[in-house]
């Protein structure tokens, strides 16, 4: 574990000792956290059932891939985000780092289940899934480790669209693209607050963008797999 003096505060990479969150910063996380799931809760069950049963049989465990790490990335960021710090909140905190690079992923999967019968949506298939298992693992095994550089995958991996871009634009309706495309810059307009570990309610507003840019995609993946279809 990382840790360094400042006077009689202490800094480690899975805890806030050196600037703890005040009460009122951890309420307000805890409100977006909790508005964050039960969108992805009632929106994903929707999205699930309607695909299903009307449009989108065949996609149905890309969808249900998708829905899931939705869910268990807001949830596990939810538990560390509140858990004292404790020998518990360490552990939680390496699940938390890691359910992000499932939940890009998954993220992924359902556009690139659309173009997935073709080589270039099998091979950005593979690069998705065996750079965020990479992440993950490291995130599990050495999470003290490329603090910085994780964010940089972060982002190449969310940004890695743009390879097979002109393949998504052929088959996915316009209104998905541009919402694609609004969830990204959200979410990388975010990492500014997540950043910035100084500002007051700064974990509040990181995920405030983490919960906007989740329901834009969210959004996207309804407009491509439902409502376009009806």
């Amino acid at each position: 574990m990382m840790r360094r003096s400042a006077g009689t505060a202490t800094y480690s990479w899975w805890s806030r000792e050196q600037r703890p969150y005040s009460t009122s910063e951890m309420v307000a996380d805890a409100a977006v956290h909790i508005f964050g799931l039960i969108i992805a809760i009632a929106a994903g069950s929707s999205l699930l059932a309607l695909a299903l049963l009307h449009t989108a049989p065949e996609a149905f465990p890309a969808l249900l891939v998708y829905v899931a790490t939705l869910i268990l990335v807001l949830g596990v960021s939810l538990a560390y985000n509140l858990w004292p710090v404790t020998p518990v909140k360490q552990h939680l905190a390496r699940l938390d780092q890691a359910a992000i690079f499932l939940f890009i992923a998954g993220s992924y999967t359902p556009f690139l289940a659309v173009i997935g019968g073709t080589p270039m949506g099998s091979v950005m298939t593979s690069l998705v899934w065996g750079a965020s298992l990479v992440g993950v693992a490291l995130k599990l095994i050495v999470p003290h480790r490329f603090g910085r550089l994780a964010i940089v995958l972060y982002l190449a991996i969310g940004w890695s669209g743009i390879l097979v871009f002109k393949s998504l634009a052929q088959t996915l309706p316009d209104s998905t693209l541009w919402l694609l495309l609004a969830g990204g810059v959200t979410y990388s307009a975010g990492i500014i607050f997540h950043l910035w570990e100084k500002l007051k309610f700064q974990n509040a507003l990181w995920h405030v963008f983490v919960v906007a840019g989740a329901s834009l995609h969210l959004l996207a993946v309804l407009d491509c797999m439902v409502f376009a279809r009806l």
